[in-house]
């Protein structure tokens, strides 16, 4: 019966061959040619990819502490800026002439109090509370100056981290009020990437693990770098958390908004046992493959029903009924079956 089926395979496989010498090569000794695969221990690891959002760690919408109209803008879109340099400035007329005022009544505040410390102190005239009033005045009016120029360096609107002018939302001589978006400014020397994970892989996804990150944008670019950030909440909308990763932009090529994928790896076995997923068929009873065997003198192939553990692209790890040193059936495992005799090519 198994030389039946054999012959049978090996006259499908002939009807499919294009050339007399094919058909030769075949049918010498009735035997199909055949492929194998030493099995041998190996490192099996299982991924998962996850779309992520591409951002800028240091991003910032610039709006003024308090209300004033935009005398003077600085900057240009597209400008590069250090930290510290002056974007743009409000007017300041009011408050410059209130310091000009409240330092006119600080100088006299000072010469009072002088007076009357001297009087006082040195000499003993007058009273204490006269005293105590000019000091007290004094001291008034040095916090109300100090007051007025915290406003006045406020009216001129500073980078708080050195970056690149994305957009300027007002114009000069507008009025600019505080949570206004006057200029967004963004740094993009540093970005992170987020995304949401199904919580079943909560349990073995940690901070540090090393993950690759890829864009179909530019497809030459590939970073590996490990996870920052874990959030410690589930959305209960879409049962995930969000991981976060961080990274130096390339040539600043990537950009705020970009999609990545973010390709974590959630399973490693050593010492697997790993064929490739092809060739693992499946009958009425359970799955199996070939292997080669010898019976007698003749080489055959053997029907082997095994179990599978976790599969990724093309390989897939055998749990059950294969040994260390088995050769599978990797090339004519499709028309061979249980006892043909085969032919293994090197």
């Amino acid at each position: 019966m198994n030389k039946l089926v054999a012959l049978l395979n090996i006259v499908i496989l002939i009807s499919s061959c294009g050339s007399k010498e094919d058909v030769k090569e075949i049918v010498k000794d009735n035997k199909v040619p055949v492929e194998v695969l030493s099995v041998q221990p190996q490192t099996f690891n299982h991924y998962f990819e996850v779309k992520a959002n591409v951002e800028a760690v240091e991003y910032a919408i610039i709006s003024p502490e308090t209300p004033g109209q935009i005398k003077k803008i600085y900057v240009n879109e597209g400008q590069h800026v250090n930290k510290g340099d002056i974007l743009f400035k409000q007017n300041s007329s009011v408050i410059e002439g209130q310091i000009k005022s409240v330092q006119a009544q600080l100088n006299l505040a000072e010469i009072t109090f002088k007076k009357q410390k001297e009087l006082w102190i040195d000499k003993k005239v007058g009273s204490e509370i006269q005293y105590l009033q000019a000091k007290t005045q004094y001291e008034s009016v040095q916090e109300q100056l100090k007051t007025l120029q915290a406003q006045l360096e406020m009216s001129e609107v500073k980078a708080p981290f050195a970056g690149i002018v994305d957009k300027i939302n007002l114009k000069e001589g507008e009025m600019a009020n505080p949570g206004m978006q006057v200029i967004a400014l963004v740094n993009l020397n540093k970005l992170k990437f987020i995304g949401d994970v199904s919580e079943i892989y909560l349990p073995v996804i940690n901070k540090g693990d090393s993950v690759d990150i890829s864009f179909s944008t530019y497809p030459n670019i590939k970073l590996r770098e490990p996870i920052y950030r874990t959030s410690n909440i589930i959305n209960p909308s879409n049962r995930t958390f969000s991981i976060e990763v961080r990274s130096k932009n390339i040539s600043n090529k990537l950009k705020p908004n970009m999609i990545a994928s973010i390709v974590v790896n959630d399973y490693t076995k050593d010492s697997a046992l790993v064929v490739p997923s092809i060739i693992i068929k499946k009958d009425f009873e359970k799955q199996f493959i070939f292997v080669v065997a010898k019976n007698d003198s003749t080489t055959i192939a053997s029907k082997v029903y095994v179990e599978t553990g976790r599969s990724y692209k093309d390989k897939t790890i055998i749990t059950k009924g294969l040994h260390l040193g088995d050769e599978v059936v990797v090339k004519g495992y499709n028309i061979v079956s249980n006892g043909s005799p085969v032919d293994v090519k090197k």
